[in-house]
């Protein structure tokens, strides 16, 4: 499971925004976002340099277990 949407919430970025930056579909983007497609590696790395994140922030959890 990602956090993008849970990133780009925080960052009040729109996924059709991201979509473009990434040169992606919204609908591909939207699976991301929805955990129902998860981007290989080198997506990920994308969209955290785009949205100036860690990597680390796109696939770790914040919540208490």
């Amino acid at each position: 499971m990602n956090r993008i949407k849970e990133v780009l919430d925080k960052k009040g970025i729109k996924q059709t925004w991201l979509a473009e930056q990434l040169g992606k579909s919204y609908n591909m983007v939207n699976s991301y976002v929805q955990n129902r497609q998860q981007p290989r590696l080198e997506v990920l790395n994308d969209i955290a340099k785009i949205l100036d994140v860690d990597i680390i922030e796109l696939i770790t959890s914040n919540k208490k277990k």
